[in-house]
């Protein structure tokens, strides 16, 4: 029985009673109730969504790209019931510990990039960001630099909901509604389609790291403590580097000694191929932040995975740390992301995307680049954007950036697959488990969905 039959209620009073009680994030309250209310999800299983009406839906985002082993893994749902018989929660603070957060930390340490032998953990990505913003500017006191407190982030860029997330990050409606906190700055992305057009790419790439040393330059390097970018921006457009970029980043941070964050919550555990973006982009970070496909989504956690540079002086100059959140280290949670990660291992997921699904994932969608509406197809991996332009030849985008990205999301959505729209860019980054024919489902569907949008613009 399900949480719907045991209610015995219609869909009709589900979405009443949601649009009446259920403040939704990132939503237009008042345009959701006079659409008539939420879309109702009841099941899932491998990359497929039901809704209440019964209507099958590929998923191609996997929820908020973090269902990375699928959905319905029955081995993720006995791990946390085995946890929760046997120890349900407790804390980690007073100089204590569970044997789940314990031995996640150490797989974790096993798993990262050389030098990454400590974890912090948090209940998300954006308390881990948080988490980053203390641990960054308590580094820089311990080594008499206090001064050192600004960090620098990307246009654009997102790292969470917080108030100091969305401070680290560049999304300009999001500093619009709630302001920006001190002690942030943002530089441009590397998003070669829209700023380097005719440019060449690596050129590019060198041009628009230059950023971010005429950034340090403006604000005064023994002010600035840390840079922070995801390896591929994703909310952000589906932002990929050129192959310049992340070795001029790592070369200007390393001049001017400031900390590098990779903010891994959508990269990491093997979206791009790799167990983490830093991987397939050969970065070096001194701080390394984890979410999502930590647990693939089947428990809130995440986390800030620490190299010894912070470490060590944290923890040789350091007296207490004061900060911590009421679930760092659940051990439900950290049980079911081991169990995740033993699923990733064992069925050679992170390889298989590197090496079969996801050369076949880009292969497939570059398909698409013959479309009218559709001036470039990016990504690596189980990731990918889809740009829609106005007029190819002239490199002409579209007015009022976002509402043809809205148009084709909905037409998405109607038509069986569940696609971002991130301006209009069009994101996709299903469960890593999808099969070739997954793949073919998901290019079908997405050709129909770009007709009816070229169709709707007057370019078909």
């Amino acid at each position: 029985m399900t949480a719907l039959t045991a209610f015995n209620r219609t869909t009709e009073q589900w979405k009443q009673i949601d649009t009446a009680h259920h403040m939704h994030p990132f939503t237009d309250f008042k345009a959701l109730a006079s659409e008539g209310g939420s879309r109702l999800i009841v099941k899932a299983d491998g990359p497929y969504l039901w809704d209440s009406e019964g209507e099958q839906i590929l998923d191609g985002m996997a929820g908020l790209w973090c269902v990375n082993v699928g959905y319905g893994r029955k081995e993720l749902a006995e791990a946390a019931y085995q946890q929760m018989m046997e120890l349900p929660y407790y804390n980690t603070f007073f100089k204590t510990t569970t044997m789940p957060a314990t031995e996640l930390a150490r797989k974790l340490v096993e798993l990262a990039p050389p030098g990454m032998n400590h974890v912090f953990f948090a209940g998300s990505g954006s308390e881990a960001n948080d988490t980053n913003v203390r641990m960054v500017r308590r580094y820089w006191t311990l080594e008499g630099q206090p001064e050192r407190q600004v960090i620098i982030g990307r246009k654009n860029g997102y790292h969470g909901s917080t108030v100091a997330a969305l401070s680290l990050g560049g999304m300009s409606a999001m500093h619009t509604q709630s302001g920006l906190l001190p002690g942030f700055a943002h530089i441009d992305p590397p998003h070669h389609f829209q700023l380097g057009w005719g440019e060449d790419e690596d050129a590019f790439g060198i041009r628009a790291a230059g950023w971010l040393e005429d950034k340090i330059k403006e604000i005064g390097p023994e002010k600035v403590a840390a840079f922070i970018a995801e390896p591929i921006q994703g909310a952000g457009g589906l932002i990929y580097p050129p192959r310049t970029y992340w070795a001029e980043i790592q070369r200007i941070c390393n001049e001017y000694g400031i900390l590098l964050i990779a903010d891994e919550v959508i990269c990491g555990f093997g979206r791009t191929g790799t167990w983490f973006g830093s991987f397939t982009f050969d970065i070096k970070p001194d701080l390394m932040t984890i979410a999502k496909g930590l647990s693939s989504g089947y428990q809130p956690i995440g986390g800030v995975l620490v190299g010894d540079r912070v470490a060590n002086t944290l923890i040789e100059k350091g007296g207490e740390f004061y900060h911590g959140y009421t679930y760092s280290g659940h051990p439900v949670a950290s049980a079911v992301a081991l169990a995740n990660l033993k699923i990733l291992e064992d069925e050679g997921i992170v390889d298989r995307v590197g090496s079969d699904i996801g050369p076949y994932f880009q292969g497939r969608l570059r398909e698409l680049s013959d479309h009218p509406i559709v001036g470039e197809v990016r990504g690596i991996g189980l990731i990918a954007g889809i740009e829609l332009i106005k007029d190819k030849a002239k490199h002409e985008f579209f007015p009022n950036a976002g509402k043809v990205g809205t148009l084709c999301r909905d037409h998405s959505f109607r038509n069986g697959l569940i696609m971002r729209g991130v301006y209009d860019t069009m994101v996709l980054s299903p469960p890593l488990i999808v099969t070739r024919d997954h793949v073919d489902e998901m290019v079908g569907k997405i050709r129909r969905v770009l007709d009816l949008t070229a169709k709707d613009v007057g370019l078909l």
